[in-house]
């Protein structure tokens, strides 16, 4: 029961520079968030064609698979990723070529 992942966006001044940044990452700057079906990850930045993926986390562990989104090469701003209802914590998994580069543990307000 996720509500929307408000994460902040860092203010970029050029959309170009987030196109051909290097590198592969996910943005979160929220300390932890809101329980809904949908979470919104903000930027993310691919160097190819891939996927984000959301597991479940608990205890350091990842669980089953929640929900995805495929992502193109560049800057991918409001990324959005439908997910299936969980407890728990979640964690944000970065693939390109099939291999992980990055991911991102997403806490969730205890009281949602």
């Amino acid at each position: 029961m996720f509500k929307s992942v408000s994460l902040a966006l860092a203010a970029i001044a050029a959309s170009a520079t987030i196109a051909s940044a290097d590198g592969n990452y996910l943005t979160n700057f929220a300390p932890s968030t809101d329980r809904d079906t949908e979470i919104q990850l903000g930027l993310v930045v691919a160097e190819a064609p891939g996927v984000v993926e959301i597991y479940s986390y608990t205890n350091g562990q990842t669980g089953a698979l929640l929900g995805m989104e495929t992502v193109h090469a560049g800057g991918n701003a409001d990324v959005e990723v439908e997910v299936t209802p969980a407890y728990g914590d979640a964690i944000a998994v970065l693939k390109v070529g099939g291999q992980v580069v990055d991911s991102e543990v997403l806490n969730f307000d205890m009281f949602n």
